[in-house]
This record gives structure tokens, C-alpha cells and sequence, in this order.
């Protein structure tokens, strides 16, 4: 199974290294295949000092916990993701959150599942029926069948 990662996630297991979104992004690399949009390099940079602040790691560290997990993840240049998926994720997500266009084009894209911490995002795409995204709860359970 395909599974686009949010942002969000991204930030909060780098926060806690240990904890479960890293587990679940490591640990079930044999059965998931993680991605995510390049861009996700930037927001980490343009939010190192919260992460740093959040976390309470040094760069060094920072920089060996996103070694660590972007060994499970491939990056995709948002340029190869053709204008038709671009459309049709602008007009699912715009009154929601344009900051996600790029993660919904993406998982358009790829006919993947979008991992989402963002409550707000999740129900917004559901109520539209965008029916492949997925809160780690709901990950969790699919990992324990």
C-alpha cells in the first residue's frame, strides 16, 4: 500500500523520535510505501527552530532523526505530478487548506492514501468524499490486521 505523509506527521515524529509515528513509518517500511513531496524539506527548514524548540534536540540530532526516518520515505518532485491531479486537488482542498493541494495532488497521483495529523483537513476531504486518507489511529489499526 502507497501511503502519502503529511507534514505534520513528519514534524511530530521527528519531535519525539521514539515515539509512534516513527515506529509505524520504520517499522512497517515491508508493508507500506511511504512518500512525500520534496517540499516537506523546505517546511522543516522554514520550521527548524520550533521543531529544535518542540523537541528539545539539538541540530545534530535533528539531523540524525531525519536521516534516520527519511531512509523510509521517498521524496517526489512535485513537477512530475501531471496538471489534471493539480485541478482536481485545487478544487477538493482549496476551502479547506491550500497549504495541502500538493499532498492531495500527490496522493492523486500516485493512488495513495494521505497520512494526516490535521483533524481539520481529514473531515474536511471525507465530507468531500476523498475517501483514501487516513489519521494514525486509523493506521494503527490497518498495521495490527
Amino acid at each position: 500500500m502507497k501511503i502519502v505523509v503529511d507534514t505534520n506527521i513528519i514534524f511530530s515524529a521527528l519531535a519525539n523520535s521514539n515515539g509512534t509515528l516513527s515506529d509505524i513509518i520504520i517499522g512497517s517500511s515491508k508493508k507500506y510505501h511511504f512518500y512525500t513531496s520534496e517540499y516537506l524539506r523546505d517546511e522543516l527548514q522554514k520550521h527548524h527552530e520550533k521543531l529544535k524548540k518542540i523537541s528539545k534536540l539539538t541540530d545534530k540530532e535533528i539531523e540524525i532523526a531525519q536521516y534516520k526516518l527519511f531512509k523510509y520515505i521517498s521524496f517526489i518532485t512535485l513537477e512530475i505530478i501531471p496538471e489534471k491531479y493539480w485541478i482536481k486537488a485545487e478544487k477538493i482542498v482549496c476551502d479547506i487548506d491550500p497549504d495541502d493541494i500538493a499532498f492531495v495532488a500527490l496522493s492523486l497521483y500516485l493512488d495513495a492514501y494521505l497520512w494526516t495529523g490535521d483533524k481539520v483537513l481529514y473531515r474536511g476531504l471525507k465530507n468531500k468524499g476523498f475517501g483514501k486518507i487516513v489519521l494514525t489511529t486509523e493506521l494503527k489499526s490497518l498495521l495490527e490486521n
